[in-house]
């Protein structure tokens, strides 16, 4: 079946909310993929011109070819259908129908997703904050999460690579395209053993100005909270604070300088909330994290069983009770049991009040 969310993906005129929107209504990506203009038109608030538009566009696609290009070019992927698709990105208001990425994403840890975000001409005061910011937190096993553009972003990425920490880098375009060329290397480092670079756009996609903004929103999407070290009033940083915020996550600033116009963005978040951040312990104080050796998550989080996994992708982000957690997992009441005592046993998750679990 993965074929045809990668069909879909591949057509530069839909977007992943209309995926989304088709898929729910069928509950089959093939017969989502292959419906009649007739069946489209029952799906309400889709418009008959957007069904019109997909239909015509789906006769230009090969789709054995258009999924044989993914695999030829070494480019791993989630569908929303998987169970790896990382279950916070999962749940903000448009995730991407697929999730393309290079690099092992084994070795990143999506329950420890921190996201630095800022302005593409930082200044070195900015670059010089963050960079003591990420060393502090090495050793823990907190996962830096960027947009692998130039400014506070490269500096984000470069410094968690610095630091041992892992990395996932957001690019507003498919792998066949490096923007900016001057982070090829950065690229290469991400994929070969420093995390994971990832896009929702089909390999051939460019990066046209309109994906950067579109980005953002995974970004924030797959982090717990967003470290906003530059911003002006009208920039692609401010846009990921708002995001952030629209997605119920924790938003954190770096103060700069008055006189410097990049941080006028920045003072507006802090006066509307935010929270201010000087050093790593303020981050891990917003976000309630206590952090882990890395070597200690290696022992609590390897070899997980089919259906240990479930249960942790379900307790992602908040505790659940014993009957939420049957719901989700689908599976049955002894075998849940087991289950949750025997990853309790391994410390990976506690009873909480009543028949409620959380992750540790």
């Amino acid at each position: 079946m993965d074929k045809y969310w990668i069909a879909l993906s591949s057509i530069e005129q839909i977007d992943s909310s209309f995926i989304q929107r088709i898929y729910n209504y069928f509950g089959d990506i093939e017969t989502a993929y292959n419906a009649s203009l007739t069946d489209l038109s029952q799906i309400e608030g889709l418009k008959v011109k957007q069904a019109e538009n997909f239909i015509e566009k789906r006769k230009t696609v090969d789709i054995d070819k258009t999924f044989d290009e993914v695999l030829k070019r070494g480019i791993n992927y989630w569908t929303l259908e998987d169970v790896k698709y990382p279950q916070l990105l999962k749940e903000i208001s448009n995730p991407p129908a697929v999730l393309y990425y290079k690099g092992n994403s084994s070795i990143c840890n999506f329950e420890k997703n921190l996201a630095i975000v800022g302005s593409r001409k930082a200044s070195f005061n900015a670059r010089e904050a963050v960079e003591k910011i990420v060393s502090e937190l090495e050793g823990t096993d907190i996962c830096i999460v960027s947009g692998l553009a130039s400014g506070i972003d490269t500096s984000a990425h470069t410094s968690a690579l610095k630091h041992h920490l892992k990395t996932i880098g957001v690019i507003a375009s498919g792998f066949d395209f490096t923007y900016p060329a001057s982070n090829k290397h950065l690229y290469e480092e991400i994929e070969n053993g420093g995390g994971i670079v990832v896009s929702e756009y089909y390999p051939t996609f460019e990066p046209l100005k309109f994906r950067f903004p579109q980005r953002n929103r995974i970004v924030s999407g797959l982090s717990y909270g967003t470290l906003v070290a530059e911003a002006s009033l009208k920039s692609g940083a401010l846009i990921t604070a708002n995001l952030t915020l629209e997605q119920g996550r924790e938003l954190m600033c770096i103060p700069g300088l008055i006189s410097n116009p990049n941080t006028e963005g920045i003072y507006k978040l802090l006066k509307n909330g935010a929270t201010l951040v000087t050093c790593a312990d303020d981050i891990l104080e917003a976000l309630n994290w206590e952090v882990k050796p890395v070597e200690q998550l290696k022992i609590n989080l390897n070899n997980l069983s089919e259906d240990e996994q479930k249960i942790l992708n379900a307790l992602e982000v908040e505790e659940k009770g014993f009957d939420e957690l049957s719901s989700i997992t689908k599976i049955s009441t002894n075998e849940l049991l087991i289950n949750l005592t025997t990853m309790e046993l391994k410390g990976i998750i506690k009873q909480v009040t009543g028949d409620r679990y959380k992750r540790v």
